[in-house]
């Protein structure tokens, strides 16, 4: 695991030129992605996208919610005497509460994941806004065990760096 930074620079010279820096680095990062005007669009960044960080969270809320909302759904229609369903049979009527209750799960998914916010959606949101300023934008991957190579991004006199998190 290893650093994941996003340097935000003034001009698309400096961008170029710690680019090929980077390049000839031993060893090289993972990834090296330039953001801004004729390169790479900021949406088709998965690491700069709030969204696939939202769709993760759901995936995993999933995983978690559903089994339980089931569970609940189906203890509910056993410990109440409540015949909703009782035209279906005894069987079928706990069994459409767990659905009902897996259902219920899968709402509460995509509510839990959409009602929190990381802390790397705030960056994130810092770094569309510089890219809207025109700056310039340049996701270093690091490789593994290896620090973001700091002198060469100090050396090329960048606006901010932004510190994204262990990728």
């Amino acid at each position: 695991m290893a650093l994941s930074v996003v340097v935000v620079l003034e001009d698309r010279k400096r961008l170029e030129a710690l680019r090929q820096k980077l390049a000839a680095q031993d060893p090289p990062p993972l990834a090296v992605v330039a953001i801004g005007n004729g390169e790479t669009e900021l949406a088709s960044v998965e690491r700069l996208d709030p969204a696939a960080g939202r769709r993760q969270r759901q995936k995993t809320m999933m995983r978690w919610l559903l089994p339980f909302g089931f569970l609940a759904g189906f203890t509910f229609t056993q410990i109440t005497d409540l015949h909703t369903f009782s035209a279906l049979g005894p069987w079928a009527e706990p069994l459409i509460g767990g659905l009902l209750g897996l259902g219920s799960g899968w709402m509460g998914s995509f509510a839990a994941a959409a009602s929190v916010t990381s802390e790397e959606d705030d960056r994130i949101r810092i770094l569309r806004n510089r890219l809207q300023e025109g700056n310039w934008l340049l996701l270093i991957d690091p490789a593994p065990g290896s620090e973001p190579p700091w002198g060469l991004i100090q050396q090329s006199r960048p606006k901010a760096v932004v510190r994204l998190g262990e990728s």
